[in-house]
């Protein structure tokens, strides 16, 4: 049961990310995306220290290396920009369009794991990522 921990995270991560597009899609009316964003951001800092807090999990980070720094500095870069093309994109366009399009990052994750950490999916993983792909492509096409 341990060894499958990460799915159960896993599944729960999806069903909130589900509920991140219909909220944010109800929350976007009216507003720029970008700033809906900030907003967004400063509730999820409120609610991490006071997890971080309820939970005893501070620490500190005199012991981080300069790789550390810079991949979760990297890391949150690139989720501030993926937020802000999500936010526009979900104020643009249907959420039901929209958060299937962004989860072609899936596609993207399985290369790039390929190239940059030296993973090897199985035959049958890469299949299900076609797949991925495939649908993908049917919802960008669809007119």
């Amino acid at each position: 049961m341990a060894s499958n921990a990460w799915l159960y995270w896993a599944l729960a991560s999806a069903f909130f990310a589900a509920l991140t597009a219909i909220f944010a899609k109800l929350g976007l009316q009216g507003i720029d995306s970008d700033f809906a964003t900030f907003i967004r951001t400063l509730v999820i800092i409120a609610a991490l220290a006071a997890f971080l807090s309820y939970t005893g999990k501070w620490q500190g980070v005199g012991g981080f290396s300069g790789r550390n720094w810079a991949f979760l500095i990297l890391s949150g870069l690139a989720t501030g920009a993926s937020w802000l093309a999500y936010f526009k994109a979900l104020q643009m366009g249907e959420a039901s369009k929209v958060a299937p399009v962004d989860k072609f990052s899936i596609v993207l994750v399985a290369l790039m794991a390929v190239v940059f950490l030296k993973e090897r999916p199985a035959a049958q993983e890469w299949l299900g990522i076609a797949m991925i792909a495939g649908g993908v492509l049917v919802l960008a096409l669809k007119r």
